[in-house]
């Protein structure tokens, strides 16, 4: 397809790193989605991305924010949060002990999304989650 034809939207939202963001985020993804057959599961996504970005980096300290993008075409939604780094881990999906309190979000994620990217950098962590809107593109329908 020609750079200048295509047909994906793009758009981006950055939020403060208070919890009560998580909500609009969600909103913000229901809104672009209306009417998607993949728009509940943009909406968890973004939920759980979104609060592990305040919980668990920067994002939530005092100034702190986090980025979303989305991406939608014909083939795929892509979801992404980049939040602001300041950990010394990467965000990985993790099979939690049946009793434990956190570590099952990333996991979650990936098991609704038809594949994950996590990006590192100095600067913080991107994940990138992909619904394909067609089950024959890979991955698996929810």
């Amino acid at each position: 397809m020609h750079e200048y034809t295509s047909t994906a939207r793009v758009w981006g939202l950055t939020c403060p790193g208070f919890p009560e963001e998580v909500s609009r985020a969600r909103r913000w993804t229901r809104d672009i989605l209306r009417g998607s057959p993949l728009a509940e599961d943009a909406e968890l996504i973004v939920s759980e991305l979104s609060a592990n970005a305040i919980l668990h980096t920067a994002s939530g300290q005092r100034s702190g924010s986090f980025h979303l993008a989305l991406a939608v075409s014909s083939q795929v939604v892509a979801l992404s949060v980049t939040d602001d780094g300041g950990t010394g881990t990467v965000p990985k999906a993790e099979h939690a002990d049946r009793d434990a309190t956190h570590g099952r979000g990333l996991g979650m994620v990936s098991l609704i999304a038809h594949r994950v990217v996590i990006h590192d950098s100095q600067a913080g962590h991107t994940v990138t989650a992909e619904l394909f809107t067609s089950a024959q593109l890979g991955g698996h329908r929810c």
